[in-house]
């Protein structure tokens, strides 16, 4: 895997687009949180013993990750910061999305690799509910994903989402897009199985 695209974020991290030079169209992200690692610990851990056709965005947010929150440094969610059509300026500390839509680095990033690489399917990495929530035409692959993790499907996460990434690929451009949400109850080495099969049948679509 080589570095397809990098952006510097406001505290000095590098954020990487990973891929092969003959790379399928269907990205994975994981540490859109900051508070929510386990995402960039199984891309690497897969990484490091499987050649993929698949782009990876191992760490989105790694200022988040390094300060242990689920914002970015200016304190954004990045998962509510993304141009749909239902973003709103939230007074909500925890879910801000920012003064306004797109403002932030990390989220510029994902636009632009959207823009140029035009992903058919996408697969985010959150936790902790053990759920896979999907947007979009995205019901079968989310079904296959709910059969190697044993995870139930589901459409609706049950709250709110202005300016979310899925609503923003998944709902507003059609691409089918996955939520997997994780456990953070087991160990990291356990989920290793069961997320590396996602990422193989990934691979065939």
């Amino acid at each position: 895997m080589k570095i397809l695209e990098h952006t510097i974020s406001k505290n000095n991290n590098k954020i990487e687009l990973l891929g092969d030079d003959n790379y399928k169209n269907i990205l994975v992200i994981g540490v859109f949180h900051g508070d929510e690692p386990q995402g960039e610990i199984l891309i690497n851990e897969y990484l490091k013993n499987n050649s993929s056709k698949l782009l990876f965005i191992p760490c989105l947010n790694p200022d988040g990750r390094d300060l242990n929150t689920r914002q970015n440094a200016n304190n954004v969610d990045l998962n509510r910061n993304f141009p749909t059509n239902n973003w709103i300026k939230s007074e909500d500390k925890q879910y801000y999305g920012g003064e306004e839509a797109a403002s932030e680095i990390e989220t510029k990033f994902v636009l632009n690799i959207l823009e140029k690489y035009k992903p058919k399917a996408i697969l985010t990495l959150h936790s902790p509910y053990c759920v896979v929530n999907y947007d979009g035409d995205a019901n079968e692959i989310a079904v296959k994903c709910s059969e190697f993790i044993n995870y139930p499907v589901e459409e609706d996460i049950g709250y709110p989402t202005p300016g979310s990434f899925g609503t923003y690929c998944g709902k507003e451009r059609n691409i089918p897009t996955i939520t997997l949400e994780l456990s953070e109850e087991i160990p990291i080495e356990d989920l290793e199985e069961p997320v590396f099969k996602i990422f193989k049948y990934l691979e065939t679509l």
